[in-house]
């Protein structure tokens, strides 16, 4: 356009090699997918366990580290039962495996819908299979609360498909929550705007993990 002349396109640099072009959808076209991390271990939370007549107990949840598919044995943490898969279904099509960011619903043997549960999380029992947390340490950001914080609080913690109180047994660290440099070793007590390290312990059998590790 006449009133862009300064604007000679736009150009980027990816192991694909150099893109350039000159449109907004050019540019979005131009980025590179997301790599599925196929190569890590299973992880797959549980959203939802049915109970279907002629087929039995199917799971459903999203696949998002590691692959799925049938003739596996999988175990689900906190509860440690572990079964075989029967089958792997995507929208009521069979798959021949689930990859990160697939929605699946697998058919498990000889487990009840009272076994298993929503916030459960399935993984190979022969690859590095998730474990129950007795406690975890977390980054916390406080973005609104009325008065001050301290060990014994008992916020409830979504993590993954996971809704379970966890008290606060411990202020580590008060750190800056831009640049996460430590600010004060053991809190007496944080407020709105502050950031901390936190050791927090479920009240139910919960299942987390470093963030470093499964994303």
């Amino acid at each position: 356009s006449v009133n862009m002349t300064w604007f000679k396109g736009w150009t980027k640099e990816s192991k694909a090699g150099n893109k350039s072009g000159k449109t907004l959808l050019e540019a979005i076209d131009a980025i590179d997918p997301p790599s599925r991390p196929t190569d890590k271990p299973l992880r797959l939370p549980l959203q939802d366990v049915y109970k279907i007549g002629g087929i039995g107990t199917v799971p459903v949840g999203r696949v998002e580290t590691g692959i799925i598919k049938a003739g596996m044995v999988v175990t689900f943490a906190p509860s440690g039962v572990s079964t075989e898969v029967k089958s792997v279904e995507m929208h009521h099509e069979q798959l021949v495996e689930g990859v990160p960011g697939d929605n699946v619903g697998f058919n498990v043997k000889n487990v009840s819908v009272k076994e298993i549960r929503r916030g459960f999380v399935c993984s190979d029992s022969k690859n590095d299979p998730a474990k129950e947390a007795a406690s975890f340490q977390a980054q916390v950001i406080v973005l609104n609360h009325p008065g001050q914080i301290g060990a014994g609080y008992a916020p409830v913690l979504d993590c993954h498909t996971a809704h379970i109180a966890c008290k606060f047994s411990e202020l580590v660290e008060k750190i800056d929550r831009r640049s996460g440099k430590k600010l004060e070793d053991n809190p007496k007590f944080i407020k709105s705007g502050d950031s901390a390290i936190v050791k927090m312990v479920p009240s139910k059998p919960m299942c987390v993990e470093s963030y470093t590790e499964f994303p």
